[in-house]
Parts: structure tokens; sequence; C-alpha cells
């Protein structure tokens, strides 16, 4: 674990009371300073107002109105350092990533688990992937696959 990740900033957005108490504690303990939303409006507007650099956007992938996603480009066209990862309690969550390249865990989980993720996506290089690298449907264009039937 490094120093940087210890002392790191996490915007944490989660629409579920509960889950988003919960995580905050996780992360607290952690050593994280975590500033928490409700909704992506409301991470909007602690971005807008806060004065120093976000190290982790955290959020949920589905939440009423702004979506995790839409939040995390937003926010990335911002700060271009944020890191992103992403949590779904919904089955093939990471899926709807793949085409951001962005972080994904899924929900539940255990607290080390996230610790340790967080740890890891904080110490990593910032290597986000344009929105179209791991589009499925270009490649298949690009490859001709699969091959038209006969």
């Amino acid at each position: 674990m490094t120093e940087h990740a210890t002392q790191a900033t996490i915007l944490l957005v989660e629409d579920d009371s509960m889950i988003r108490r919960l995580v905050r504690t996780i992360l607290t303990k952690g050593g994280f300073e975590v500033l928490t939303a409700s909704s992506g409006a409301d991470a909007l507007s602690i971005e807008a107002s806060f004065p120093r650099p976000i190290d982790l956007l955290l959020s949920d992938v589905v939440m009423p109105g702004t979506t995790g996603p839409e939040l995390a480009t937003i926010l990335k066209a911002k700060r271009s350092n944020l890191r992103v990862m992403l949590m779904s309690g919904y089955p093939d969550g990471a899926l709807l990533l793949l085409n951001y390249g962005w972080h994904f865990i899924a929900k539940p989980f255990m607290p080390e688990a996230l610790l340790k993720r967080v740890r890891d996506v904080l110490g990593s290089a910032i290597e986000e992937q344009d929105t179209d690298q791991f589009d499925t449907r270009k490649a298949r264009i690009e490859r001709n696959w699969p091959p038209a039937s006969n």
C-alpha cells in the first residue's frame, strides 16, 4: 500500500443510503477521505465546490437520474486524472463498462475486497481507453466477424 493510496480522496456516489453509509465506513476505516453523494446531481455539486484533487470516483452503475457511466464521463472531462471505479449488483454489470476501460467491482463485496480493489486502482496508472477501443461491434465489422453465411 502506497502512502498516496492512504491519503486519497474518494467521491462515493450511491443512491441506497444503507449501502452508502456502509461503503463510507469501510473506506474511512481504510484511511481514505470520503466525499459522499446520493445522486449524480449531488456528486456534480460536490465536485464543483471541492478545491482539491479527487483521486477516485466510486459510483453505483444504476441510479435514478444520472447513471454511474454518465457521471464518470462528465467528471473525467473536468478532472482528467480522476480514476473511475463503478460498482453494481446486477449480473454482468461489468459488461456495461467494457467500452470505457473503467474499473469495476461487483456488489456485494467483502470490506477487505473493496479496500484491496480501491488500493489497486489508486496505485495503477490511469489507462482508461477511448470509449470505442473495446467496441465489439466495431471489431466484428473490421474483422468481418462473424463471417456472413452463404
